[in-house]
C-alpha cells in the first residue's frame, strides 16, 4: 500500500464550503491548514474555492454550477488534482471524477498520503496501511467505473461486481492480518513500558507542528527529527532526561489535527499507550497561532476518545505555550475609540491574566527554538517530576532535601 514516490510538484485546487456550522472565517481557517497539508504532501495550490450552501449537496458535495466552474478553470490551468476540505462518500467521488476528469482527493485521503511518506517504522507503516486500506474498503467501486463501459451480454453478466467482491475478500483478509501484526507489536511493546520499571513516564503532546520535537531536542539534548511541516514525526521516541537530579522517560507523540481521519483514530489508539500510561502531560501550544484554543480543544477531544471510560482521570498537566519569538499581536492606538478590544489585540502578559492564570502556576511561556524561558520550564517540569518520584521513592527523600538547602 504504502510506495515511496518521486517529489514531483503537483498543482492543486482546494474546495471548501461555508454553511451554518462553519462560517466564512472557520472555513479560510481550514483551507489554510489544508494548504500546508498540501504543501506538506508536495503540492502547490493555486486557487482555493469556496461555496456557501445550507449542507453538503449529497451527490456532488458542491453546487453543478460551481463544479462546472471548477472543471473550466483546471482545463485552462493545467492542474491535475483537486482536494476537498471533507471526506467525500464513495458515490459523490465518482461523480465529481465524471465531470472534472483529473485526480480528486478528499482531506482524509491527503492526510493518509502524508502518514504514508512520513512512516520510517515497521510499526508506523502497518498502522498506515491499516488506515489506508480502511478508507479504501468502502471505495472500491470507483476503481471499477471502466466497465460500466462494457455492454450486457452472453458471457458479460456482472464481471464488476464479481472482481470488486474478489478486491473487497482481499482488502478484508489484508485488514484481518494488519490488526494480527499490530497486536503482537503492542503485546512487544507493552512488555518494553514495563520493563521500564516505576520511573516517571512524561509524555509530549499537542496539535501538530507545535514545537514538541524541538522541545525535545532542547531538554533531552537527543537529535529526533523536526521539520516546519504538518506531521514531520510519527513514530513515537522515548528519551530519558535528567533535570537537577530527577530522572525521568520523555515521550514524543504524534501530533493531533481537526477533522483527524477516523481511521486513523482507530490504528494510532496503541500507539497513544504512552499518553495514557503517561504520568505527567505537556501539552505543548503554539500560542503564535491566532486560533491556538480551538487546537487545545482538538488535542483534548482526541485525547478523550482515545481514553477508555474507565480510565479516565485528571492527569497532572503542564501547559507549554510555545514561539514566543512568533508571537504578534494587533495594537489599538490609545485615541481609537471605537476599535473593540479583542483577543487578537492581547499581549503575552495580558494572555496570562486570562483563563490561564486559573491554572494553579501550571504554565509557561517559551520558544524551543531560541531556547527562551526553558530554565523556567525546567523547574517547573521539575517540581511536577518530584511529586511523583518521591511518592514511588520515598526513601530518596533525603536527596531532595539535600538540594533543595543547596
Amino acid at each position: 500500500m504504502i510506495e515511496k514516490r518521486k517529489k514531483e510538484i503537483e498543482n492543486v485546487v482546494l474546495v471548501g464550503i461555508i454553511t451554518g456550522q462553519q462560517n466564512e472565517e472557520k472555513s479560510k481557517e481550514y483551507l489554510d491548514e489544508l494548504e500546508f497539508l498540501t504543501y506538506t504532501a508536495g503540492g502547490k495550490v493555486i486557487k482555493r474555492f469556496t461555496q456557501k450552501l445550507d449542507f453538503p449537496n449529497p451527490k456532488t458535495f458542491i453546487g453543478k454550477g460551481k463544479l462546472d466552474e471548477i472543471r473550466a478553470y483546471i482545463e485552462e490551468n493545467n492542474v491535475q488534482t483537486i482536494i476537498f476540505d471533507d471526506e467525500l462518500n464513495p458515490s459523490q467521488l465518482r461523480n465529481i471524477e465524471k465531470v472534472v476528469e483529473c485526480k480528486v482527493l478528499d482531506r482524509t485521503n491527503l492526510i493518509l498520503d502524508i502518514f504514508a511518506q512520513r512512516a520510517q517504522t515497521s510499526y508506523a507503516r502497518t498502522q498506515v496501511e491499516l488506515a489506508q486500506c480502511q478508507y479504501l474498503l468502502p471505495r472500491l467501486t470507483r476503481m471499477w467505473t471502466h466497465l460500466e463501459r462494457q455492454k450486457g451480454g452472453i458471457g458479460l453478466r456482472g464481471p464488476g461486481e464479481t472482481e470488486i467482491e474478489t478486491d473487497r475478500r482481499i482488502i478484508r483478509d489484508k485488514i484481518s492480518l494488519l490488526k494480527k501484526k499490530l497486536k503482537a507489536i503492542d503485546k512487544q511493546m507493552a512488555v518494553q513500558r514495563k520493563n521500564r520499571g516505576k520511573m516517571v513516564r512524561v509524555a509530549l503532546i499537542g496539535y501538530t507542528n507545535v514545537g514538541k520535537s524541538t522541545l525535545m531536542n532542547v531538554i533531552s539534548k537527543s537529535d529526533v527529527f523536526a521539520e516546519n511541516k504538518l506531521f514531520a514525526t510519527l513514530d513515537t521516541t522515548v528519551r530519558k532526561v535528567v533535570i537537577k537530579n530527577i530522572p525521568f522517560l520523555l515521550t514524543d507523540t504524534v501530533g493531533f489535527i481537526r477533522k483527524l481521519p477516523t481511521q486513523l483514530i482507530e490504528s494510532f489508539k496503541s500507539t497513544l499507550d504512552e499518553v495514557r500510561e503517561a504520568d505527567l502531560l505537556l501539552h505543548v501550544v503554539d500560542i503564535s497561532h491566532s486560533n491556538f484554543e480551538d487546537h487545545i480543544d482538538s488535542v483534548d477531544k482526541i485525547i478523550d476518545e482515545i481514553t477508555p471510560e474507565n480510565e479516565k482521570s485528571v492527569k497532572p498537566t503542564i501547559m507549554v505555550f510555545n514561539k514566543i519569538d512568533q508571537y504578534s499581536h494587533e495594537i489599538i492606538d490609545e485615541d481609537d475609540l471605537v476599535t473593540e478590544k479583542t483577543k487578537a489585540h492581547y499581549t503575552l502578559d495580558e494572555w496570562e491574566k486570562t483563563w490561564m492564570s486559573k491554572m494553579n502556576n501550571n504554565c509557561v511561556f517559551i520558544s524551543a527554538l531560541k531556547k527562551e524561558n526553558i530554565t523556567e520550564f525546567k523547574s517547573k517540569v521539575f517540581d511536577e517530576v518530584k511529586k511523583i518520584h518521591i511518592t514511588r521513592f520515598p526513601y530518596n527523600d533525603f536527596l531532595y532535601q539535600e538540594y533543595e538547602e543547596k
